[in-house]
């Protein structure tokens, strides 16, 4: 299971670095825009199912300058956080019981629009505050011998941010992305015997710009 989720980060990684590399220098692909592609990583907050830490996700996201200031735009970003658990015995709801050790994966998937209030746009450094709504995507999987038992479910999402744009050259419209971010998605679900009820999650997300 892990391999699988590698081999599809690498792969969208590569055609990510091969598109932003074939872009050029100058380019703002239509005026008054803007488009982020960057590597997220996540930490859960709270008891939450597959809680540990992770760097797999990605986001994109652009948007139209409203005004110098005003930007609003649209976003999807993906995460997967994994979680080892032990050999144990579980007490199934039905009377029955498991004994195995198991993979868990939680993989989330909101999109929706963005807004954000820009600062300093026409300098090298671009920080900015905004702002997230929409909907979220997520399966809870467990994975034990050669089985995989998942649950998905529906939420809304908001995720408020701050971060900053970074263009070396005032020139040119391609730089470096980065932002500190918090998301909160009310998703609801079981597992086993396991329950998620809201996905609470603090991040980092360091990409480009253009």
């Amino acid at each position: 299971m892990k391999t699988s989720y590698i081999i599809r980060h690498k792969f969208l990684m590569l055609a990510v670095a091969l598109f932003a590399f074939a872009l050029p220098g100058r380019a703002q692909l239509i005026p008054n825009t803007y488009m982020n592609i960057d590597w997220q990583m996540n930490v859960p907050l709270g008891d939450s199912f597959a809680d540990k830490t992770s760097g797999w996700g990605m986001n994109f996201e652009g948007g139209y300058f409203i005004t110098p200031a005003f930007s609003l735009g649209a976003f999807i970003s993906y995460q997967t956080n994994l979680e080892s658990i032990d050999r144990q015995t579980l007490q199934l709801s039905d009377g029955s019981s498991l004994t195995t050790a198991q993979k868990h994966a939680l993989f989330e998937l909101p999109f929706g629009v963005a807004g954000r209030y820009n600062f300093m746009k026409h300098r090298v450094f671009q920080p900015y505050v905004g702002m997230r709504l929409g909907a979220d995507y997520a399966e809870m999987s467990s994975y034990y011998y050669t089985i995989q038992q998942y649950e998905d479910s529906w939420g809304v999402y908001l995720s408020p941010e701050i971060g900053a744009s970074i263009f070396p050259s005032p020139d040119q419209r391609f730089g470096f992305h980065m932002a500190i971010f918090y998301s909160y998605a009310s998703n609801s679900d079981k597992l086993l015997i396991y329950s998620m009820d809201g996905i609470n999650r603090f991040g980092v997300r360091i990409g480009i710009s253009f």
